[in-house]
């Protein structure tokens, strides 16, 4: 089964807590969420005022916090630099740990900006220390690593999958955004096909025409896009390539405003009705 579930940026242009959030999301009918996860402490989210969840919180109160609002985890925002391992290592381990006490089977990430002192050959020979070390820990908790096309590698299906195969793990995986796939310049369908094997989440980010024609071939992605429906992604052949591969899981959508959010739901939901 293919379900609709949101990714809690939707909440961040009201300035709202994590719990919060997740309170809404329920309320407008969601039942999957993906939090955004941090190390550490900082200011907004200590008051209240944001929505990402630090890791140094107790993810049981997490859980609880989902399960009082009747939904589960899809996945983990977990977007680290892949080729900087002195960070990306130990925050990526931590946040499998923590995907794992909350049932999310996937933490999603991307290559990160790449530095400016590493040569091309010397970038992915990072990349495979940190997702050989990386994996490890994955494999041993059996949570997925979904690589996103975000960054100036992986805007590419070329670039996304040979990230996603540097190590040969079961664990690594695509977890694939049809919105930063358009805007890089990809046909998002055609990648899609092409990561197909190797999908193991889904965000469902649609484009307006009017973002599509300010920003198409010039940025690696964005951090959200406009309500599912609204924009130029087709949903009825998006899920139609997914469920003819036999993929079960979840569509979550990024978007900026609870309102998008109500209509994504609505436009998913009924394309997912359809025979």
């Amino acid at each position: 089964m293919i379900a609709p579930g949101i990714n809690m940026e939707f909440i961040r242009c009201e300035d709202k807590s994590f719990a919060a959030g997740v309170e809404r999301a329920a309320q407008i009918g969601y039942r999957y969420i993906e939090p955004m996860v941090h190390n550490g402490r900082e200011l907004l989210s200590e008051a209240g005022y944001f929505h990402s969840v630090s890791m140094d919180e107790d993810a049981l109160w997490v859980k609880d916090v989902c399960d009082a609002n009747g939904v589960k985890c899809s996945g983990l925002s977990a977007h680290c630099p892949l080729m900087r391992p002195e960070i990306s290592v130990p925050y990526l381990e931590k946040a499998i740990r923590f995907a794992k006490v909350l049932g999310a089977p996937v933490v999603n990430t991307d290559e990160g900006i790449r530095p400016s002192w590493l040569t091309d050959s010397e970038c992915f020979e990072v990349m495979r220390y940190t997702l050989k070390t990386v994996l490890r820990t994955a494999e041993r908790h059996g949570i997925y690593v979904g690589i996103e096309p975000h960054q100036s590698i992986s805007k590419t299906t070329a670039g996304l999958l040979r990230i996603a195969t540097l190590v040969d793990s079961p664990m690594l995986r695509v977890n694939y955004d049809t919105g930063n796939a358009f805007l890089g310049g990809e046909d998002p369908y055609a990648g899609l096909q092409a990561a197909l094997d190797r999908v193991v989440h889904v965000h469902a980010k649609d484009i307006s025409i009017e973002h599509a024609e300010a920003e198409k071939g010039k940025v690696t992605g964005t951090p959200v896009g406009c309500a599912c429906g609204d924009g130029v992604i087709d949903w009825g052949r998006v899920t139609g390539i997914l469920r003819g591969a036999g993929y079960r899981g979840v569509l979550s959508v990024e978007c900026g405003t609870p309102l998008q959010a109500e209509r994504s739901l609505a436009h998913l939901t009924e394309v997912l009705s359809r025979a």
